[in-house]
């Protein structure tokens, strides 16, 4: 028996939101995030979108592309790192909404490597009997990190000066803000005894040793949970150790795809595309030099959405089916690396 993926969608808010957009907040230029990150745009949540909205529009798109309805599905595993709410999670929000039966749901949150943890929590729930047929979500809206209120709304069109007080405070965040976008994928899988087809091993690590090269503030160990002067003082922020984070990526994934490679008995130069979490375009072109690939077995999409999180692997994945760089038969690697941190990789057969 194998977990097969039948059907996968993307729901990607309609505000697309240029490099020159970002010009009129901090002191950047399209020139500065290309450089390094790769970024040309991304997409912004409207006001009030929430990952579970953006999950939910996903989720559909994979419900039709599996020819399935709710009363299909069988558990819903929802990754995310921006809920709708502190809590609960997104699970109970998409099963009332979207009309599921009273099944079970399960919120799950390692950030930028959510959807490859999901991957494993799924595969292994389905190869255990418990369930039949599962939908896993990846979503996340990072605009409400986002110093919302120093004028980021100009880039909805809202015509209004920006301060020179939030010019700076803007541009002290721009290593990060520049990064982002909102976006979500997901995908139906379920129990098969189609021969090859399906997942086929999978590795997932943790080290949560240094925490704090990619963190944020705030949560239980602060009395009171938010007080006034971190929002004056960007503490809300995300905080990223960039040069610590890249070297993390660049060797830990690299590392990840190799054993799972090695375990399943599979040769590297096997593996027909390997997708990877789109965390900055130099991370990607980094993994794919480390692993000694051609770049067209290492495909990218994070000139166009920015980083999503836990949306980046099945945005790519449904990109690369849709426009048929995946056909039946090829040997997918999926791999990412998250805040924790949390790394790992998948192999799957189409």
């Amino acid at each position: 028996m194998k977990s097969v993926i039948t059907g996968s969608g993307i729901g990607i808010p309609k505000n697309v939101v240029r490099n020159d957009m970002l010009t009129k907040l901090m002191d950047t230029s399209d020139e500065w995030i290309q450089q390094r990150s790769g970024v040309q745009e991304r997409h912004y949540a409207e006001a009030g979108q929430s990952s579970a909205d953006l999950g939910m529009l996903a989720a559909q798109d994979a419900l039709t592309a599996a020819n399935k309805t709710t009363a299909d599905i069988d558990a819903v595993i929802f990754a995310t790192m921006t809920p709708a709410y502190y809590f609960p999670g997104n699970g109970p929000i998409v099963q009332a909404k979207m009309g599921f039966p009273e099944i079970p749901t399960f919120d799950i949150r390692q950030q930028c490597s959510g959807f490859l943890y999901g991957l494993d929590l799924a595969d292994s729930l389905l190869k255990s009997g418990k369930f039949n047929r599962i939908l896993l979500i990846g979503a996340d809206s990072h605009t409400p990190l986002m110093p919302w209120h120093r004028g980021w709304e100009i880039t909805f069109g809202h015509d209004r000066e920006i301060t020179p007080e939030e010019y700076e405070f803007n541009t002290r965040f721009r290593h990060l803000t520049v990064l982002f976008g909102d976006g979500a994928g997901a995908m139906v899988i379920e129990r098969s005894e189609n021969g090859e087809r399906g997942f086929l091993h999978s590795r997932l690590f943790t080290n949560g040793s240094n925490i704090e090269a990619l963190y944020m503030k705030g949560g239980s160990r602060t009395r009171p949970w938010i007080e006034p002067e971190q929002l004056v003082n960007g503490d809300l922020i995300p905080i990223m150790e960039g040069r610590g984070v890249f070297k993390e990526a660049v060797s830990r994934m690299p590392g990840a795809v190799r054993t799972v490679c090695s375990e399943a008995g599979v040769q590297l130069e096997e593996v027909d595309l390997v997708l990877s979490h789109q965390a900055n375009l130099r991370i990607v072109e980094a993994v794919q030099k480390q692993l000694g690939l051609p770049p067209e077995k290492v495909p990218h999409n994070i000139e166009r959405y920015g980083n999503t999180t836990s949306g980046t692997l099945p945005i790519l994945f449904h990109e690369c089916l849709t426009d048929g760089r995946i056909q039946p038969g090829m040997l997918i690697c999926f791999t990412a690396l998250g805040s924790g941190l949390h790394w790992g990789a998948a192999l799957y057969r189409t």
